[in-house]
């Protein structure tokens, strides 16, 4: 079963995306980066969905800390976040971004998302907004 990391300050929102993804994926939630980097530090992850404003550490932040680590390169991102201009997305994608998702978001189109990157063998291309 591939695991989910699931990173979100709104409780909402992450407990939203978690309840989505739980009946086929084992999910795992942060509430913010620090949280985030001692979860991945101990687990191997298949994907990540991550907020992008969050206090403290951006998800881009985040992310760059991830792939710095070793064997953090893998892990393919699902950013989640309201920043939607153009400048935005591309600095999600120089991330590392597989996709970059804008809230107000639909749940199912995500959800969907999530299993066609899992789907996907690993080093694939597919960057998407």
């Amino acid at each position: 079963m591939a695991t989910v990391l699931v990173i979100d300050d709104d409780d909402d929102v992450r407990k939203l995306i978690a309840r989505a993804l739980a009946e086929r994926y084992d999910v795992i939630e942060a509430s913010d980066a620090a949280a985030a980097l001692a979860l991945a530090a101990d687990r191997r992850l298949d994907l990540i969905v991550c907020d992008v404003m969050m206090p403290r550490m951006s998800g881009f932040e985040l992310v760059r800390e991830l792939r710095a680590r070793d064997g953090g390169n893998h892990v393919p991102i699902v950013f989640l976040t309201a920043k939607s201009g153009a400048m935005d997305v591309v600095e999600g994608i120089n991330a590392g971004a597989r996709a970059y998702v804008t809230k107000p978001f639909k749940l199912a189109p995500l959800v969907e998302r999530i299993e066609k990157i899992l789907a996907t063998p690993r080093g694939a291309a597919g960057q998407s907004r």
